[in-house]
């Protein structure tokens, strides 16, 4: 994958501290060496409960040193979520920070803080022992209270996407990279820190920020020296609408993904960052992150666009069910980065992967010039009288109008056409009413996607990733009374 003299500087914004390339290395071969006693070896899995920090890379490279299989889980578990996730992957052990409070009584399995005792650091190797076909990682993306559905990569696929990551980010922009994302799924993890800090550039982390943390954005960037960061449009528009640009342009490349960008918010994140150099991306943990994007360096900002692959290709799947390398239907990708499968699920595996390509469920659109745009996913059509009405189409057009801060529409039962299109919003003004959203709404789009039936909350529910869950925004509305 690569080679552990290739680290680079690794710093806790929050805590201040900063751990030079040596002292991450140090760090790594004593977490090893209290891995080692606990007799974890190559091939098994290891959970590590914590993230976020300078101590989980130390871990993570730990596990890797020994051949083992990282499993990376939200430090915010439950005990029962957490038991689940050990049950299903059967673990070696499990990792926690002693500065967590994880839940971790009853565990039928050893239990570590790596920093605890006085494991001296043993001799490291000069690089990782994974082979390419071991398996390094696996990311859940559900399940953690009921089937779990963990996505396994391997040594190969995982180096693949780091190469591929670093092909499209200049070496000069990743020298200063900033992640705020949790570093327990793709995006965080993958793509925000482990290709800046195998290419021996310097990492600060400052995840989670919330609200009082996002308005310290600017200041975090201009004290750092920031050149790379990447997010979710979530973030965006808070950060855009209520925290001042930062006073010094320093930021060379942004990324956004996890879910759709709008074209006004795209070119609002140009405005706020100073730079054209801002990326919409499209990627999956299925992938390891990042897939395909496009820079508004190259393009004019507009809602879907995702640009061209990164590595691999991209082809749709028409209405006969057949590949075609342009036209539009369901997105197939081919990835060297491409998951191995869903740990102990043959079953979902089989569902998705044909032939060296994954079936994202995703729809879209492939010009003649390989360029691809995004319009929402397939299981998320709302079928309103045998019309299909994407969602995710109606999000972004809502969130145009300057009331509104975030939108999710969604479909709910109707006795007469099937289903019927709602959407809940959180409001950026509060004096507008749905009733004039609704109008503005008809003078725009075809009247089969006009909202029925309007909600407003304080907040749309989100994942643990940034991604709006749509499944529970619609739970939360159906148990309140509608606007309309």
């Amino acid at each position: 994958m690569f080679a552990l003299a290739d680290l680079g500087q690794v710093a806790d914004v929050r805590r201040g501290v900063v751990w030079s390339p040596d002292e991450l290395r140090h760090q790594v071969a004593c977490s090893r060496n209290s891995l080692q006693q606990a007799g974890v070896a190559r091939h098994d899995r290891v959970v590590i409960a914590h993230g976020g920090t300078p101590e989980f890379f130390a871990d993570l490279f730990a596990v890797w040193s020994l051949g083992a299989c990282c499993v990376c889980v939200n430090a915010s578990l439950t005990r029962g979520e957490l038991a689940t996730v050990v049950d299903f992957v059967e673990p070696a052990a499990v990792l926690v920070s002693q500065d967590a409070a994880m839940p971790t009584e009853g565990l039928q399995v050893p239990v570590l803080d790596t920093r605890e005792g006085t494991a001296q650091a043993a001799d490291m190797p000069a690089s990782l022992l994974l082979a390419a076909e071991d398996a390094a990682l696996i990311l859940f993306t559900s399940g953690t209270t009921g089937d779990p559905k963990g996505v396994v990569h391997t040594g190969a696929s995982l180096a693949a996407r780091l190469q591929h990551n670093r092909k499209h980010i200049a070496a000069a922009a990743l020298a200063r990279t900033l992640c705020i994302l949790p570093t327990h799924f793709g995006h965080g993890l993958i793509g925000n820190c482990l290709t800046p800090l195998t290419a021996s550039s310097r990492l600060y982390l400052f995840p989670a920020p919330g609200i009082q943390g996002t308005a310290q954005i600017g200041d975090i960037l201009v004290d750092n020296r920031i050149s790379f960061m990447s997010s979710v449009p979530a973030f965006w528009k808070i950060a855009t609408r209520v925290v001042a640009s930062p006073a010094q342009q320093t930021l060379q490349q942004v990324n956004i993904g996890s879910a759709p960008l709008s074209a006004e918010l795209w070119k609002s994140v140009i405005e706020w960052s100073g730079t054209d150099n801002v990326n919409n991306m499209y990627g999956i943990t299925e992938t390891a992150n990042w897939a395909a994007g496009i820079s508004a360096t190259s393009c004019e900002p507009e809602d879907g666009l995702v640009g061209f692959m990164w590595g691999g290709e991209a082809a749709v799947l028409d209405t006969d069910h057949r590949l075609q390398a342009s036209g539009e239907g369901e997105i197939v990708l081919r990835t060297p980065s491409l998951m191995a499968g869903y740990y102990q699920r043959d079953d979902l595996t089989e569902a998705v992967m044909r032939d060296g390509w994954y079936y994202t469920g995703d729809r879209g659109s492939i010009d003649a010039t390989g360029c691809i745009r995004m319009q929402g996913r397939l299981k998320s059509e709302i079928n309103r009288a045998g019309t299909k009405v994407l969602p995710e189409e109606v999000d972004l057009l809502l969130e145009r109008h300057e009331a509104v801060a975030e939108a999710c529409t969604f479909g709910v039962p109707d006795p007469v056409n099937g289903e019927m299109v709602a959407v809940a919003v959180r409001l950026a003004d509060n004096e507008a009413v749905p009733a004039d959203l609704k109008a503005w709404c008809a003078e725009r789009i075809r009247m089969d996607c006009v909202p029925e039936k309007w909600f407003v909350l304080p907040e749309i529910p989100k994942t643990d990733r940034g991604k709006i869950n749509r499944d529970r925004v619609r739970d939360v509305c159906l148990k309140q009374k509608t606007r309309l």
